[in-house]
C-alpha cells in the first residue's frame, strides 16, 4: 500500500527567513504561524501553532527575495523529522520541506516591489525555474 506525506499550510511568517549557502545550493529556514479557534466554557479560545519551514535551491532563492516577517503565504510540502545529539541527549526536530509557495499578500502590503513573482496568488509552477 502506498502512503502520502503532504502538508498544506496558510499562515504568517514569524521573522525574516535565514538564508544559507551549503555547497552549491541555497537553503532558507523560517517559521510559519497558523492559528485556529475553538469554544471552551462559552468563550472563544485562539491557538497558534508554529511550523519550521525549510526550502532548498530555487524555492529558497524565491523565499530569500520575496518572503519577509509578516508575509502571509501558502506553503505546500512534506513533513520530515531528523535527529541530532546535544549534550549527549538525542533530540528530534520536525520540519516542513517546502515544495510550493504562494504569496497571499496583496500588492499594497507586499510593498513597492513590483517584480514579486506572484502577488496575484499564482504559484511556483508559474515561476521561471
Amino acid at each position: 500500500m502506498k502512503s502520502l506525506n503532504k502538508v498544506e499550510l496558510i499562515g504568517f511568517v514569524g521573522k525574516d527567513p535565514e538564508i544559507k549557502t551549503i555547497g552549491d545550493s541555497t537553503v532558507a529556514n523560517f517559521n510559519l504561524a497558523t492559528s485556529y479557534s475553538y469554544k471552551q466554557n462559552n468563550e472563544t479560545v485562539e491557538k497558534t501553532d508554529w511550523h519550521k519551514i525549510q526550502a532548498w535551491g530555487k524555492p529558497a532563492e524565491i523565499v530569500e527575495k520575496y518572503v519577509k516577517k509578516g508575509s502571509r503565504i501558502f506553503v505546500e510540502g512534506s513533513i520530515h523529522t531528523r535527529e541530532y545529539e546535544k549534550e549527549g541527549e538525542k533530540k528530534y526536530i520536525t520540519e516542513i520541506k517546502m515544495s510550493n509557495l504562494i504569496m497571499l499578500d496583496n500588492k499594497e502590503k507586499a510593498g513597492s516591489n513590483n517584480e514579486s513573482p506572484n502577488n496575484e496568488g499564482s504559484n511556483m509552477d508559474d515561476l521561471p525555474f
